[in-house]
């Protein structure tokens, strides 16, 4: 059952045994259905914006439960995590790169510079051609990183850009923050 039923459900049983007597609200139609396309490994990525373009690897997890990231050593690999919807289905398809890694910059290095409108291309194995369009970029302490709204249900079929940003911290080779790209897939 999705989150979103299963929250009202556990509400209307909450409000049923508090002895409400106000009247329900009244029925509302439901969202239209969203188109989902059927599932199909992601290929390819093209953001123009920042002149990006690179063949997608899945990313699976790390022995800590953490989601793996493109080796290090080849920064311009972006890769897809497997574990989540691909692109074009509902829900946030999750696509991580370096922004910079073998002293080089990496295939999200400006990332940071995408705007809402911007476009998302993605190429699927089954011979689709995806866009999305940007609706929001953030950039995001790791510490606070805002895994419901990365990896949480969606209603439509949506995508997820993210790198590492912000200052970056020496003693620990690691950036302090995410930039996190958030798109919808184009009807």
């Amino acid at each position: 059952m999705p989150r979103r039923a299963l929250l009202v459900a556990v509400v209307a049983l909450l409000l049923a045994g508090c002895g409400a007597t106000a009247a329900p609200p009244a029925a509302q139609a439901p969202p239209p259905a969203a188109v989902s396309l059927a599932r199909s490994l992601p290929t390819a990525l093209d953001v123009p914006a920042i002149d990006a373009k690179s063949t997608l690897v899945s990313l699976g997890l790390n022995p800590d439960r953490t989601v793996e990231v493109p080796p290090v050593d080849q920064p311009l690999q972006a890769g897809w995590y497997e574990y989540g919807p691909t692109p074009g289905e509902v829900g946030p398809a999750v696509i991580l790169g370096h922004i910079d890694g073998d002293h080089r910059k990496g295939i999200f290095w400006r990332l940071h510079e995408m705007k809402p409108g911007d476009p998302v291309h993605v190429d699927r194995a089954d011979g689709g051609k995806l866009t999305f369009e940007v609706t929001k970029v953030d950039q995001i302490a790791k510490k606070s990183f805002p895994t419901e709204a990365v990896y949480g249900n969606t209603t439509d079929p949506e995508l997820r850009l993210i790198t590492c940003g912000g200052q970056y911290d020496a003693a620990n080779k690691n950036y302090l923050d995410n930039v996190i790209v958030y798109a919808k897939l184009k009807k």
